[in-house]
């Protein structure tokens, strides 16, 4: 029995009560409930965190020691438990060397498929590069027509400035007679100094043979003999005819440019053998961008290079007016007129000496010489030698992350790009979509001998591929920066790298697969589960969204409420079963019992609107779109049509930079318009409110400074003086010195698990024996910490300033948490509710914009009844809100949709409709439209 089943017996970890279960084995089970209910609890905390810790309690004690040890879970004991692998949303990677490509392995196959199969070309000429033993040169030159006269010439200097004394007295040491400089051909004895002013060109004349039998011997002796002298280079001269350059190694012959030996990691930005040497391999760099420094529309005279135009320096002008001299343009001419070439020698430089005359403040004038370092050099240069960090703030505005200008963000060194499969680089198969690539794998047409060599790692690559368009992934780039995924598409890279691994007898454990998707691509993710679970594993999902949780052999309710009020097994069994128990609030919404109704009347969109015209950042094909004011707006599409693009890259930026002062670059567009309708921009994302367990929620939203003030103003405190700093477990005074006022202490066990046990000084308090004789209503500043924010509401109804901002956490749906549980310990769903309550408890201005990403992740159809209430509160307060969602209750329910598609990646990007839900749902071509008509 123990094999067909996973039994776990009396779960207790966080707020589960008890809790016995009997989950089949090889299924696929749902977990849900409401947000809080002890879900995460259960599949994470209990079951895999087991399976983990068996794993390694299994390794020897030096492999343990690498790992990190697990704690035992709560629970009396767990049997039929499988090796577990846990895909949740916190574990993408934030480094930026991280991309879709490395993260899914694709890449690594790529650089092998490169180094294999590639064929390389040079960077400046873009002619094909081949590498030639002496015996296939010799092949070649014996090919030709019989009695072509022939010097075989080792090309020494190549366009290189001096006067080659010293090249000419060796070569005639080494017993050469004759040389060719610049074309004529001179005897090394007579030669002379050559103008030092001028680049050169100099080959040693080898040897001086006619094309016939028997001279194959002597030929291969003169080849090697310039192979060697002239490094690898030898020049064949038909007399009255043409020159062939041959290389020995993979080096371009018209240009001194030359690869090593092809190997993997030649193709890896992360390797200094691969990386492009100015940004290491990023592909971009902070540095001077000239969107910030020129105003393009101006020219150089009317002052268009903005941070030069109120110097009062006499340099620059005397400079520039030098360069307009040595290149032949007018400091006239509009920027935007003058020449690429011109402007990308202005921007960089040259580093070409020039002279010109300069008058010093003194007014004395005199030639001056310096080799030109660019606009961004000299204000590089600039910032580089200042201390002032006012001038480091002045210069910084004029600063971004820009695409580096030498491999102009592709990463990688000029001559890898160089190198091509199937006619492109391995940049450009990285900038190709999922889909794209597919395609692109599928058709691709190598040689014979090259698809022998390149047929398993295409193999690889295309089966690596497929998993990821099967998990509704078609739309990522290979080359998209891990961290710009959401939670959901991290998700599902993972899931598709698991597929690819093939293991079977696994226990997978995921949390909301679905984030971020659309339901016309859910049946591909439900899909992909199933298929995990046909290989014979069993695969336990946290999930809140219908069609999975219809789709699960078996679910699993975790309730009746939320914190202290759940942690119970409310109902199990199949789809039927949970809707036939009366206490499953799951259960009565799939039954439709209960719904989230649309709304009965929607505000309209009145006159005033904020409008972004011609956004054009990654895929947006240079949209004008119009946000109606005081409304709530959902923007919605399918996944990658580009809606992240348009509120958080390109709105969100935009507002932030013209708001609050951000440094971040908006993405591409031309303009905002109704920006002076707004005073503020609060963005509310599902970030972590805090890295460390001394933030919470009461410190987060400010609530912990009045319940301070409330203890300090005790007539007891102000007796004995204690001022409000005594009662934060942050500052010395009153908190426990003996554990820092953490309340607990971790001991290291080296071979064990690192044991956390309360503070055996203040007992887990976190304060010393004075502070907490301080009382309020018969309770320290410690049992306050220690009350949900439901009690607490209680507790201080009568001090408005707590009591208003403690409401708000518990209108939105957070009443479980306790005032001092650690900020670490919150999910996603609940961190962004924090937040939400922290703006609701301030006094609204009516002209607030509030931006939201998702909102309903992690939230149960009650909790988004919750959310949509608190929504709706803000915008009655004459506020604006800005929501990308996909859930169809948060969409039905919105004043205002603005609907972006058709398609993912390329395919999308444009506006497909807008309106109210009930015109959008009218709209044939759009996929939320046709969703939408059925819940309405």
């Amino acid at each position: 029995m123990g094999l067909e089943r996973l039994i776990v017996k009396g779960a207790e970890e966080h707020n589960l009560k008890k809790v016995d279960i009997d989950i089949p084995r090889d299924k696929l089970i749902v977990i849900t409930g409401l947000s809080g209910s002890g879900k995460s609890s259960l599949a994470f905390d209990t079951i895999y965190a087991e399976g983990q810790r068996r794993y390694v309690e299994s390794l020897s004690a030096y492999a343990r020691q690498f790992l990190g040890q697990m704690e035992k879970p709560k629970v009396e004991y767990i049997e039929g438990l499988s090796p577990a692998i846990s895909i949740d949303q916190k574990t993408t990677s934030r480094n930026p060397r991280s991309t879709v490509g490395t993260v899914t392995e694709i890449h690594d196959y790529l650089r092998l498929l490169y180094a294999r199969v590639g064929i390389p070309h040079c960077p400046i000429c873009g002619k094909e590069i081949k590498s030639q033993t002496v015996d296939e040169i010799v092949d070649q030159v014996l090919e030709l027509p019989e009695r072509t006269k022939i010097q075989i010439l080792a090309p020494i200097v190549r366009g290189r400035k001096g006067e080659h004394e010293r090249t000419f007295l060796q070569a005639q040491r080494d017993g050469f007679v004759r040389a060719r400089v610049d074309g004529e051909t001179i005897l090394l004895e007579e030669a002379e100094k050559l103008d030092k002013n001028f680049k050169h060109d100099i080959e040693i004349i080898v040897d001086r043979l006619v094309v016939k039998d028997g001279i194959r011997e002597r030929l291969a002796d003169s080849v090697e003999t310039a192979l060697e002298y002239a490094e690898g280079l030898v020049m064949i001269d038909q007399i009255d005819g043409e020159i062939t350059t041959y290389s020995e190694k993979f080096a371009c012959p018209e240009h001194n440019i030359s690869l090593e030996e092809m190997s993997p990691r030649m193709f890896s930005f992360n390797s200094p053998y691969g990386a492009c040497d100015n940004c290491d391999g990023l592909g971009v760099k902070k540095e001077f961008d000239p969107d910030l420094i020129l105003d393009k529309e101006k020219s150089i005279a009317d002052g268009g290079i903005i941070p030069w135009a109120s110097s009062s320096s006499r340099y620059y002008p005397a400079l520039l007016e030098a360069m307009a001299e040595e290149y032949d343009f007018s400091l006239e001419t509009k920027i935007e007129n003058l020449d690429d070439q011109i402007l990308e020698k202005l921007l960089y430089g040259d580093n070409k000496k020039i002279t010109f005359p300069y008058t010093n403040r003194y007014g004395k004038t005199r030639d001056h010489t310096t080799r030109f370092k660019g606009i961004t050099g000299y204000l590089t240069e600039r910032m580089d030698k200042s201390d002032s960090p006012g001038t480091h703030k002045r210069m910084e505005r004029y600063m971004n992350e820009i695409p580096c200008h030498v491999c102009h963000g592709q990463r990688l060194k000029p001559e890898v790009l160089a190198v091509t499969v199937g006619g492109i680089s391995i940049a450009k198969f990285s900038s190709f979509t999922i889909k794209e690539a597919h395609e692109f794998i599928a058709g691709v047409e190598l040689d014979d001998r090259r698809t022998k060599i390149g047929k398993e790692i295409l193999k690889e690559v295309r089966e690596r591929l497929r998993f990821l368009l099967d998990v509704g992934l078609d739309y990522l780039s290979l080359d998209r920066s891990a961290g710009t995924l959401s939670g959901g598409e991290a998700q599902r890279i993972r899931l598709a790298t698991q597929i690819g691994s093939g293991l079977m007898g696994v226990l997978y454990i995921l949390d909301e697969p679905s984030i971020g998707l659309h339901q016309r691509d859910n049946n591909r993710l439900i899909s992909t589960l199933e298929h995990i679970r046909d290989l014979g594993n069993t695969v336990i999902v946290v999930e809140h969204d219908e069609d999975t949780i219809r789709s699960a052999d078996y679910i699993i309710d975790m309730g009746p409420g939320a914190g202290k009020h759940g942690g119970e097994i409310v109902a199990e069994g199949s789809l039927a079963d949970i809707i036939e128990e009366e206490r499953s609030l799951t259960g009565q919404y799939l039954s439709g019992k209960k719904k989230i109704q649309v709304p009965a009347d929607r505000y309209p969109a009145g006159e005033k609107w904020l409008s972004i015209k011609g956004a054009r950042q990654h895929n947006l094909k240079s949209i004008d779109v119009d946000f109606p004011l005081g409304t709530f707006t959902c923007v919605t599409g399918v996944s990658g049509s580009g809606k992240s693009t348009l509120i958080n890259n390109t709105l969100k930026r935009k507002m932030m930079r013209e708001l609050h002062d951000s440094t971040l670059h908006p993405g591409e567009h031309d303009e905002v318009q109704g920006m002076d309708q707004i005073d503020k921009v609060i963005n509310i994302d599902q970030s972590p409110i805090g890295r460390t367990p001394r933030s919470n929620a009461v410190t987060y939203t400010k609530v912990f400074n009045y319940i301070r003030d409330v203890f300090a103003s005790t007539p007891e405190a102000k007796q004995r003086g204690y001022e409000i700093g005594r009662f934060s477990f942050n500052v010395k005074g009153g908190r426990c010195e003996a554990c820092k006022g953490q309340g607990i202490e971790e001991i290291e066990m080296h071979f064990l698990p690192d044991v956390y046990v309360p503070c055996d000084v203040c007992n887990g308090k976190r304060y010393n024996r004075e502070t907490l004789e301080i009382k309020y209503k018969g309770k320290t500043i410690a049992d306050v910490l220690d009350m949900t924010v439901e009690e607490a509401v209680e507790f201080f109804e009568n001090i408005e300033p707590i009591r208003r901002r403690l409401q708000t956490l518990y209108d939105v749906g957070l009443g479980y948490i306790r005032l001092g549980q650690p900020a670490t310990t919150f999910s996603g769903g609940e961190a962004q509710r924090i937040k939400i309550s922290k703006e609701l408890g301030k006094r609204s201005t009516g002209e607030t914009l509030y931006l939201l990403d998702e909102p309903t992740t992690g939230l149960h159809f009650a909790d988004i009844k919750k959310l949509l209430e608190v929504l709706h509160r803000l915008r009655e307060d004459g506020n604006t809100v800005i929501v990308i969602e996909h859930n169809l209750d948060v969409i039905k329910s919105a004043d205002y949709l603005i609907d972006l598609g058709p398609e993912g990646g390329e395919k999308g990007g444009e506006v497909v409709a807008t309106g109210t839900p009930e015109e959008v749902a009218q709209n044939e071509n759009s996929y939320t439209g046709k969703f939408l008509k059925e819940v309405l």
